[in-house]
């Protein structure tokens, strides 16, 4: 018989892995809640045309896409956005604005595997839609802080940008969209003498110089920005809107270490602000997004301003292994129950059930060991309490519980079995 083994770039999560995992998803959903973010969820299956609209030459190129049974060209997630895209515009479109969403699940790009980055990976997705201000943008950033910190990572740091600042000049220069997706897909992976021969040399000039900008402090850097754009009016712009934006996170007391004047991201739809968030343990981002106002629209809903951020779940969980981050101890004790015969594993299985029901996990022990071998996988497997079922104690209404650390047993009434393994 063959030895299957999981496909590549795909993973089995083991107990510990999926627990730390189950962990950081469930911090994404605190954070939803505590910013007013609603969940939805979306199929991971969507039509190609949908996903493949504006994700982006390279995500286009990476994604898995296969014809159903209908002969329609379909694909597995990338990413969020472009479903939620689509809800906005259909069961969606005539909610409240602003509009927040929350997503979480795997999503699926054909990269190349390596630590921190696989082909089926987990995302938690918030997105704002309906608010054209600086505070909706400030929000996705800061509610990304508050995550970052509800999971325990520590030193992580925020790099910014604006999109718009490039596509000002590229604008005002008439380079037409699909050039400038090109050369901003190339400046993403900092291959900028290759973005840059795509231009005549006087506006691959004004962008080198924009790339080479640096200050010791972030807000200097934007100013530089501002400085180094004169002239081209929406470029100046976006140099205020992302200066604006600096102050209100900044003010929250969320600290934005790096304005990157040359940061592009690998996503065709973005329009403003774009931003990420890294830890010192790994070179590839946790998590990052940005506004994209022009998204909607291309679905065929009303011009809609929206922004949103993406986390990497597994990023975040495997940034937290490396730092040794502990997850909360367990609160509820852990218990086996054992009867000490056959006969009598109806009434032992009543028990168990009177014990969860009670909110106490238990396990049974189902493998018709010895009472010695039973004891002893319990030790094993780090249970708390041993709760013994025999006959002569069930007469009496009571039950043996040996407590593990301890060493130590007494005789419990069923009653009060519950009480004694809380403690």
């Amino acid at each position: 018989m063959p030895t299957f083994q999981s496909v590549r770039g795909m993973r089995d999560l083991l107990p510990e892995e999926a627990e730390t995992l189950n962990h950081v998803i469930a911090k994404a959903r605190e954070t939803a809640e505590l910013y007013g973010y609603r969940e939805v969820i979306t199929p991971v299956v969507e039509p190609y045309e949908l996903l493949s609209a504006k994700s982006g030459e390279e995500i286009r190129q990476r994604m898995f896409t296969f014809k159903d049974l209908g002969d329609r060209t379909v694909a597995l997630r990338p990413e969020f956005t472009a479903s939620i895209a689509r809800l906005a515009t259909t069961a969606l479109k005539n909610e409240p604005k602003p509009l927040r969403t929350f997503s979480v699940g795997s999503v699926y790009r054909y990269d190349e595997p390596q630590r921190g980055r696989y082909r089926e990976f987990w995302q938690s997705d918030f997105e704002v839609i309906g608010s054209n201000r600086p505070e909706a943008d400030a929000e996705i950033i800061l509610l990304t802080n508050s995550l970052m910190k509800a999971t325990g990572l520590r030193n992580y740091t925020f790099k910014i940008g604006h999109i718009g600042v490039i596509r000002g000049i590229l604008s005002q220069e008439n380079v037409d969209d699909k050039t400038q997706n090109a050369i901003l897909q190339r400046m993403d992976k900092k291959e900028y003498d290759e973005a840059f021969n795509i231009l005549n040399p006087r506006i691959s000039r004004t962008l080198q110089g924009l790339v080479e900008l640096k200050s010791s402090s972030a807000f200097e850097t934007v100013k530089k920005i501002k400085a180094h754009v004169k002239g081209y009016d929406d470029a100046e712009v976006a140099a205020d809107n992302l200066f604006e934006i600096l102050k209100l996170v900044t003010e929250s007391g969320c600290e934005i270490e790096t304005v990157d004047p040359g940061f592009g991201r690998g996503l065709e739809y973005y329009t403003g602000t774009i931003f990420e968030v890294y830890t010192p343990e790994l070179d590839i981002a946790l998590g990052g997004g940005g506004r994209y106002d022009r998204l909607i629209e291309v679905f065929g809903g009303e011009p809609t301003p929206a922004t949103g951020v993406a986390h990497g779940l597994d990023r975040i969980a495997l940034a937290m292994g490396m730092q040794k981050t502990a997850l909360p101890t367990r609160r509820e004790k852990r218990v086996l129950v054992i009867p000490v015969n056959e006969e009598l594993r109806g009434e032992a299985l009543k028990i168990s059930q009177r014990l969860r029901e009670a909110g106490i996990p238990v396990e049974f022990e189902i493998m018709g060991r010895k009472m010695a071998k039973a004891l002893e996988d319990a030790d094993r497997r780090q249970m708390n309490y041993a709760v013994i079922v025999g006959e002569r104690e069930l007469k009496e209404g009571s039950v043996v519980v040996r407590d593990l650390a301890k060493r130590e047993q007494t005789v419990v009434a069923i009653e009060k079995l519950s009480e004694k393994i809380r403690g």
